[in-house]
């Protein structure tokens, strides 16, 4: 908690003393456990940019190697990546309406967070069923976790993404239960606002895992002698 010293310049102290003021001291409530949430939240989203950004390296890397077996050729499952593009719009939508949330909390709209809280974590959900449904596309296509290194790199990216986004789903579940439970908004405009950030952070990074997962073996060689993989 912040302190402030006042200097104490009462007429029987000459020299005065240093004194705390009490009503100097009371932050608003609720600031700090949302400062504290806010910057825990850009430490941990900075853990896992950096873990997502070893694994793209080594990506990379093993994607040079002559056994890698690309998964974009012409009879490969994302030739035509049309299911992933559809998981992508599911994704796309929950953060819009994530977003539409933030907005209406801050302007105290309490159906208008409620709505796009809600829309935003049932297409969260919808996305995850997506990603499950290539998972077993992949399995009856015979691309098994095993049988080819990119196999194993697009179930591993895909499986992390997933892990993280299903628990971003865990607290936004805790914040609706307390939406319907009518907590005041006041109490939860944080925790929608933090919900939002996450949602837009894990859109932007499946933009770049979908962008990389499709490119061609000529892209992945290019970003190798870029970052001098080769």
């Amino acid at each position: 908690m912040n302190r402030q010293l006042l200097r104490n310049t009462d007429s029987n102290d000459p020299g005065g003393s240093w004194r705390f003021d009490p009503e100097e001291i009371q932050p608003p409530e609720g600031v700090d456990r949302a400062q504290t949430a806010t910057v825990g939240l850009r430490l941990f989203l900075a853990v896992v940019s950096s873990l997502f950004l070893l694994f793209l390296i080594a990506f990379i890397a093993r994607s040079q190697v002559p056994d890698w077996q690309p998964l974009t050729e012409p009879w490969a499952p994302l030739a035509h990546p049309w299911q992933l593009w559809l998981n992508t719009g599911w994704l796309l939508l929950g953060s819009f309406a994530l977003q539409w949330a933030r907005v209406a909390a801050r302007r105290g709209d309490l159906g208008g967070t409620v709505l796009g809280f809600t829309l935003g974590g049932v297409s969260a959900i919808a996305f995850l069923a997506g990603q499950l449904w290539v998972w077993q596309q992949f399995g009856a296509w015979g691309y098994w976790v095993a049988s080819n290194p990119a196999n194993s790199f697009f179930y591993l990216l895909t499986g992390l993404h997933g892990l993280h986004l299903l628990g971003g789903l865990v607290a936004w579940g805790r914040t609706l239960a307390k939406l319907r439970r009518h907590v005041p908004l006041a109490q939860l405009s944080t925790s929608v606002e933090l919900c939002a950030i996450y949602w837009h952070y894990l859109l932007a990074l499946w933009l770049l895992l979908f962008a990389l997962l499709t490119s061609t073996p000529a892209t992945y060689e290019a970003i190798a002698a870029f970052c001098g993989l080769r």
